[in-house]
């Protein structure tokens, strides 16, 4: 195994040095595994059975394998994909080259959709045909886009990324151009967010459930919604205002590639958004 990392406390349950501290696992297993000295590690040992299936959901979906149990028993069965809400599943199987990056599966009648994408895996191969396949990929930006160009050949799906990040995607057969709003489906829209790439965008489903990528998350540690400004690669001012108009929409769960996912009532989303982006504005 590799060498434990010392901010670990004692027990099976433990995270390496080779950890890149992408978050992942703390978003999945929060206030189990934390941040300390710079990376993610084991507050305390699994102390009942929930808490053991957030660190085997820790360990399936790091990007870096670095999530280790000396003696824990076997996995339980379907760790992955994970319910989140209503026809709604995070993929696990997060990808070193999306830096550790959340991804989800949507189950609709008019065909699947995946958005962003975890690395190649037979287990969410399985998991997608078990749900009656995929229709569509969607990608939020070009940092999290992973093995979705396996997944979209394997599946004959569709693929979308907004123009100004298609260099990530080359492949993709669907280009989302401009900065309004588009409908993809009766379901879904897409909300360009342009901030943390120029060519973001967050997918609305059913006005319920927004996928933001990298532009908005929820922090379990403030118990609040947050954006990144260390993290913003095109325009921090773009991404506040690109939030600031995100919040004119109607939704009650944020689920995000880096960070956690969250539900709120739609009005208490809605002010806790802008409280956000008064506060990027200060920056």
């Amino acid at each position: 195994m590799r060498a434990r990392h010392a901010g670990n406390v004692a027990g099976d349950w433990f995270i390496d040095t080779a950890c890149i501290n992408c978050k992942a696992a703390q978003t999945v297993a929060p206030g189990l595994i934390i941040e300390r000295d710079g990376q993610s590690v084991f507050d305390h040992q699994p102390a009942n059975e929930e808490e053991r299936i957030l660190a085997w959901r820790a360990r399936l979906l790091c990007p870096t394998a670095s999530v280790h149990a000396e003696h824990a028993a076997p996995a339980p069965v379907d760790i992955f994909p994970e319910p989140m809400t209503e026809r709604v599943w995070r993929l696990g199987y997060n990808a070193r080259n999306s830096w550790g990056a959340h991804s989800f599966v949507i189950q609709r009648d008019a065909g699947n959709a995946m958005v962003d994408a975890p690395r190649w895996t037979d287990h969410v191969v399985q998991a997608i045909e078990q749900h009656g396949g995929l229709a569509l990929v969607l990608l939020t930006h070009r940092d999290d886009v992973a093995d979705a160009e396996r997944y979209a050949k394997h599946f004959g799906a569709r693929v979308f990324i907004h123009e100004d990040d298609r260099s990530a995607a080359p492949y993709a057969t669907d280009l989302i151009r401009g900065r309004a709003p588009v409908a993809l489906d009766d379901d879904l829209l897409v909300i360009p967010v342009p901030g943390h790439t120029k060519g973001s965008v967050a997918f609305l489903f059913e006005q319920r459930c927004l996928f933001a990528g990298d532009s908005v998350s929820w922090d379990f540690t403030t118990g609040d919604l947050r954006a990144s400004k260390h993290v913003c690669w095109y325009s921090w001012p773009e991404q506040t205002k690109s939030l600031r108009a995100l919040a004119e929409h109607r939704f009650e769960w944020i689920f995000a590639g880096h960070g956690g996912s969250y539900r709120l009532p739609h009005d208490e989303m809605r002010t806790r958004l802008l409280a956000l982006t008064e506060r990027m504005a200060a920056e």
